[in-house]
């Protein structure tokens, strides 16, 4: 997923920093993209984080519209520990 602001281009680190920002400074928060575009770092602005979020929204319409087939992951005993270890470690 890519931004159309001046820096379009998001790496997986920031878009788990996004993701964490969101769910730390809700609707209701103060200057919350303000505080997004700060907890998100690497220059991202306002306007990146506000456009960011609108295509994340758009994304998510069309995957519960049926629009994106939900990708079927095979879980095996062995992926599901490591990404238990993962998720332990955050």
């Amino acid at each position: 997923m890519a931004s159309s602001g001046s820096h379009s281009s998001w790496t997986p680190q920031e878009n788990k920093l996004f993701e964490k920002a969101l769910a730390r400074f809700d609707r209701d928060t103060p200057d919350r993209w303000q505080n997004v575009a700060l907890a998100v770092g690497g220059g991202k602005s306002v306007e990146d984080v506000k456009t960011h979020y609108k295509i994340l929204i758009e994304d998510l319409r069309r995957i519960e519209s049926g629009h994106v087939p939900i990708p079927n992951y095979t879980n095996t005993k062995s992926n599901s520990k490591d990404e238990e270890k993962r998720l332990m470690k955050m």
